[in-house]
């Protein structure tokens, strides 16, 4: 596996080995705590360098998905999230194509919801923190702040979340943007896609919906905003299925 650029629609020999460690944990049935095999085992069974495999774990450590005790070896990760103690959140394969489209149909939901509930129920600081997250989002995205952008948009649907003042919608819309994160990072390398400048006009369509005090407006506008999220997800997973077909390479 080599590292090879993006564009040319080969992935980073570090990406594929994550996906393939998690597909490990899948297929085995491993569960939070159990152990896994060392990085010179996993580097033997997926055929690659034991440096790919180390990068690999580290991107799994920082997604919460694989646990490094020093001295004692790697373990599937204890996660405490509400979606973690279930059993389908340790089923989730941040590059299977129907686990990301269910993922988007619940966030749907979820955000129609939460922005219905705020639109009702948010008060004048919580409409403040909505606006200055939106503001973030775009100030990232004016000045090319890829993180900034990142920062924004995740603080602002979580804002959005605590203005619906329902515990049990936080929390799920939390989870949900989390798993939606592995998959961004290790599906799509952490690109904002092309719909970023459509994103932050929608955010502010939320905001306005909200602040109106206009629950249905509110609600319709957050549906608007995940449909067209997803629609550019397709469109990058399309063109680097397309890219890779075209070179005649299976992307390792």
């Amino acid at each position: 596996m080599t590292d090879t650029p993006r564009e040319s629609g080969y992935r980073p020999g570090y990406e594929v080995a994550a996906e393939q460690v998690l597909e490990y944990i899948v297929r085995l049935g491993l569960r939070p705590g159990d152990r896994m095999p060392t990085e010179i085992e996993l580097a033997r069974q997926l055929g690659t360098s034991r440096t790919v495999v180390r990068e690999a774990v580290k991107i799994l450590s920082a997604l919460g998905r694989v646990r490094a005790q020093k001295g004692r070896g790697l373990y599937v990760a204890d996660d405490e999230g509400m979606f973690g103690t279930g059993r389908w959140a340790s089923f989730f394969l941040p590059t299977d194509l129907d686990h990301v489209y269910m993922l988007f149909e619940f966030r749907r939901a979820q955000e129609m919801e939460t922005s219905r509930l705020a639109a009702r129920r948010a008060t004048p600081a919580e409409l403040r923190a909505i606006e200055e997250a939106a503001g973030l989002c775009r100030h990232g995205f004016d000045t090319g702040q890829e993180d900034l952008f990142n920062k924004g948009d995740d603080t602002f649907h979580m804002a959005i979340a605590t203005a619906s003042h329902n515990m049990f919608l936080q929390v799920a819309v939390r989870e949900a943007r989390r798993l939606q994160a592995q998959s961004n990072l290790i599906g799509l390398h952490g690109s904002v896609g092309g719909h970023a400048a459509k994103a932050v006009e929608e955010h502010d369509a939320i905001y306005q919906a909200i602040r109106a005090g206009d629950p249905e407006a509110a609600a319709q506008a957050a549906a608007t905003h995940i449909d067209n999220t997803l629609d550019d997800y397709r469109r990058e997973i399309q063109q680097r299925l397309f890219s890779s077909s075209d070179l005649g390479t299976d992307g390792t």
